[in-house]
C-alpha cells in the first residue's frame, strides 16, 4: 500500500479559515504582542506560519507565547505551570510535583484514533474517524477551547539538528506542564527549525489543549492523529502520554514515513539506545525493543553509556552501518520498581540535589518527598497525597481494593543530561551510533529463557514479530497476556503486513556491511520460579542480572563466545555465563540456575508459535516468510518433544 500524503481537508486550516500568508500575519499581529510577533516573523516558511495562524484562529487563546528555548523562556514556563496549579513546587530545588485526572493515568486507547480517508487501509489494532467526522468532533471541542489561556509554541527537533532521519515537529498548547515536559524531552530547535524543515520537506504538528482540566470532561477527551497532514488534535486531556503529542502521537508519524516513503532504509522503533563495554576499549552498540512498562528504561541504564530509553531513529548509512539515533533527549520513566538495587544512576538523579525532575502521580509524603511503589525504601510512608488525593495507608477504594501509594504508571521526567552515564558526545551526534546488537522483549513469565540469539535477520524479524508480553498500567483499561509485535503495535499506523515487509527489507539489506550485520536476540528477565517448578511469583533471577545478558550479547556480535543451537535460536554456554556474572557483577551464578532459566518448555513455546500463526494469518499481506520460520521452528521443537519430552535441558540442546 501506499499512504498518500495531504490528501483531504486540513482541520486545523478548515476551521481556522486562513487560508494566505497575509491573513496569518494579519491573524498575528491582532493576537501577538511586539516581542512575542518579532520572534515569529523570522520563520518564512509559508507551511509552518499556517499552522500556527490557524491554530490561534481555531483555539482563541487570549495571549501566544513564543517559546524560543532560552532560558528566560523556560523560567517563564515553569513558573506559568506553577502559578497555573499544574505543578507544584517541592523542597528539593528543581523538582515539581504534576497530578493528572485521577482516571486519566496512561495512554487513552479507548478514545484514540487515526483520522482516515474513505479507502485508506490502517493497522487491524488501531481505532480511526473518517475525515468528516473528526472535523466535525476537532471543530466542536476544540473551537475557542483557549479563551483565558495562554498558548505557548515550542519549535522542536525529534532527534540530533543534521540527523538524516530526525523530524522537526511544533508543539502548540495551552499547557504549562505540556511545554515545561516538552523543554526536558525534546531539543528546542527555534534558531534552527526553518533550516532543518526546508532541508527535509516536512515537519509536524501537535495542538493540545487541558481545556478546562475538570474529571466530568474526560469523557469527551479525545487524541486525534490526522496521518495525511501529519497533525495531531487532543483535548480535554492530561496525561503526558496523551498530550505531549512529540511523543507517541509523532512516533507514529516518524513509523508511517519509515514504512512509506523510507521503506528498506529506515526505520522508526520503540526501542532503546546503548553501548556496552567489551574487551580493551571497545564499546558495541545495542537497540532493543520493549512494551511500556516493561523494561526499556532498566535495560538501557545497564548499558555502559547510555543514549536513550524509549525511542530510536534507525537507518542505513554509506558506510554499511545501522546507525541509531534518540528523538529525544530526556527520560519520561515509570518510578515502580526503581530502586537503588537496580537502577542506583537514575536513584542518585532522583534522590539528591542537582537535576530538574518533574514528578507525576508518586505520592507526596508529610515530608514532601516523593515516593513509589518498589522503592526499596525504609520505613515507608504512612500518609500523603498521591494520584487519587489525600491518602493513608490501608486506604481502600469504592470497591473495597486498597488504594497503593502511587500509581503504577507513575513517572519522572528528567533530562538525559542530568545522568552520569549519559553520552553526550553520542547522543547529539547527528551521524548516531553504530548499532550491532538488537534486542526485543515483553513481560513473559513463563514461556521463554532470558536472551536467545536469532541465526540470521530474517529469523530476528520474526522474534519482534512475535513478542508476547502481560499488559501494563501504562494504558487505561489494558488487562491480560496479549501480542506485542516490536513493542510498537499501538504505534502502527498502517497493515503490520507493510510494517513487517519494512523489517525484513531493513535489515536483510544488501546496503549493510557483511562485518556490519547485527545480531538480533530475544530478551526476557520477567521468568518468575514459578514457571519453573517453584512456588513463587518472584523471578527468577534479579534485574540487575540484564546487565551479564547485555555483556554476552555483545561478546557474541564480537565473536568472543560460542553458543547453543536450538530451534527457537542462540543460547549460552553455562561456562561462558558464569564467568561474566562474576566479571560484570560480582555474583555467584549456579548451574542449577542455568539449567532453570535456559531449559525449553516446550509446551508454552509451541502454543505460543501456534498463537502467532493463527494471529497472522487473520491479517492482510503478511510475508509468507514469517510463517515459513514459525512451521520450521514448530517442526524442530516437535522433534525434540518427541526425542526428550515436553522439557529440554541445556546438556541435551547441545547432544541434539
Amino acid at each position: 500500500m501506499v499512504l498518500k500524503r495531504n490528501v483531504g481537508i486540513d482541520i486545523v486550516k478548515e476551521i481556522g479559515g486562513i487560508q494566505s500568508v497575509d491573513d496569518a500575519t494579519q491573524e498575528f499581529e491582532n493576537n501577538l504582542d511586539k516581542d512575542h510577533l518579532s520572534r515569529l516573523q523570522k520563520i518564512k516558511n509559508s507551511d509552518i506560519l499556517l499552522k500556527i495562524a490557524n491554530a490561534i484562529a481555531m483555539c482563541k487563546p487570549d495571549k501566544v507565547f513564543i517559546n524560543t528555548g532560552s532560558e528566560e523562556d523556560r523560567a517563564f514556563i515553569r513558573q506559568h505551570a506553577l502559578d497555573k496549579g499544574e505543578e507544584a513546587s517541592l523542597p528539593m530545588d528543581g523538582h515539581t510535583i504534576h497530578y493528572d485526572l485521577k482516571d486519566e493515568q496512561g495512554r487513552i486507547i479507548d478514545r484514540t484514533f487515526y483520522i482516515v480517508n474513505e479507502g485508506e487501509h490502517l493497522s487491524s489494532l488501531a481505532k480511526k474517524k473518517l475525515r468528516a467526522e473528526a472535523l466535525e468532533e476537532v471543530r466542536e471541542k476544540m473551537s475557542g477551547i483557549m479563551q483565558g489561556k495562554t498558548m505557548i509554541v515550542g519549535f522542536y527537533m525529534r532527534g540530533p539538528v543534521g540527523a538524516p532521519v530526525s523530524n522537526p515537529a511544533l508543539e502548540i498548547t495551552s499547557s504549562a506542564y505540556v511545554m515545561h515536559s516538552a523543554e526536558i524531552l525534546y531539543r528546542n530547535a527555534y534558531a534552527d527549525f526553518q533550516k532543518e524543515v526546508d532541508k527535509l520537506g516536512h515537519f509536524f504538528c501537535n495542538i493540545h489543549s487541558e481545556g478546562l482540566n475538570r474529571l466530568e470532561d474526560l469523557p469527551n477527551a479525545r487524541v486525534f492523529m490526522d496521518r495525511s497532514h501529519w497533525t495531531t488534535y487532543s483535548f480535554n486531556c492530561t496525561y503526558a502520554g496523551n498530550t505531549l503529542l512529540m511523543k507517541k502521537g509523532n512516533h507514529r508519524f516518524a513509523v508511517d514515513k519509515a514504512v512509506y516513503e523510507g521503506r528498506g532504509t529506515e526505520l522508526s522503533e520503540h526501542m532503546f539506545i546503548t553501548g556496552i563495554k567489551g574487551q580493551g576499549d571497545r564499546v558495541t552498540w545495542c537497540a532493543g525493543a520493549a512494551p511500556s512498562g516493561c523494561g526499556k528504561t532498566t535495560t538501557a541504564m545497564a548499558g555502559d553509556f547510555y543514549v536513550g530509553d524509549d525511542l530510536a531513529q534507525l537507518w542505513i548509512a554509506e558506510d554499511g552501518t545501522i546507525r541509531s539515533v534518540n528523538p529525544e533527549c530526556g527520560i519520561f520513566g515509570i518510578v515502580e520498581d526503581v530502586n537503588w538495587e537496580g537502577d542506583p544512576i537514575l536513584m542518585d538523579r532522583l534522590r539528591n540535589p542537582g537535576a530538574e525532575v518533574i514528578w507525576t502521580n508518586v505520592l507526596i509524603d508529610e515530608n514532601s518527598v516523593p515516593q513509589w511503589i518498589g522503592n526499596g525504601e525504609n520505613p515507608p510512608p504512612v500518609k500523603g497525597k498521591n494520584f487519587q488525593g489525600v491518602w493513608e495507608q490501608g486506604m481502600k477504594d469504592k470497591n473495597g481494593k486498597e488504594i497503593p501509594m502511587s500509581h503504577p504508571n507513575s513517572r519522572c521526567t528528567i533530562a538525559n543530561t542530568s545522568l552520569k552515564n549519559y553520552s553526550e558526545e553520542d547522543g547529539e551526534n547527528a551521524e548516531g551510533v553504530a548499532t550491532r546488537i538488537f534486542t526485543y522483549s515483553g513481560r513473559d513469565s513463563n514461556t521463554m529463557p532470558p536472551v536467545w540469539v536469532a541465526e540470521d535477520s530474517d529469523y530476528g524479524v520474526v522474534i519482534g514479530a512475535c513478542i508476547v508480553s502481560e499488559a501494563t498500567a501504562t494504558e487505561v483499561g489494558a488487562s491480560g497476556v496479549k501480542r506485542a509485535p516490536w513493542a510498537n503495535a499501538p504505534f502502527i499506523p498502517g497493515s503490520l503486513g507493510d510494517y513487517m515487509d519494512a523489517q525484513f527489507k531493513f535489515f536483510g539489506s544488501n546496503k549493510i556491511a557483511e562485518d556490519k550485520k547485527p545480531i538480533m536476540a530475544g530478551l526476557n528477565y520477567f521468568l518468575t520460579e514459578e514457571s519453573r517448578g517453584g512456588s513463587s511469583k518472584k523471578l527468577l533471577g534479579e534485574k540487575k542480572d540484564v546487565k551479564v545478558w547485555m555483556g554476552w550479547l555483545e561478546r557474541l556480535a564480537n565473536k568472543d563466545v560460542g553458543a547453543i543451537e536450538t530451534p527457537v535460536g542462540l543460547l549460552p554456554k553455562y561456562n561462558d555465563l558464569k564467568n561474566l556474572f562474576k566479571s560484570i557483577i560480582d555474583k555467584d551464578y549456579s548451574e542449577e540456575l542455568y539449567i532453570k532459566q535456559f531449559s525449553l518448555y516446550l509446551t508454552n513455546i509451541l502454543d505460543r508459535i501456534e498463537l502467532q500463526i493463527e494471529a497472522y494469518g487473520k491479517e492482510n499481506d503478511i510475508p509468507s516468510r514469517l510463517f515459513e520460520i514459525l512451521k520450521e521452528q514448530k517442526k524442530g521443537l516437535l522433534a525434540l518433544k518427541d526425542k526428550f519430552g515436553p522439557v529440554v535441558k541445556p546438556a541435551d540442546l547441545e547432544k541434539a
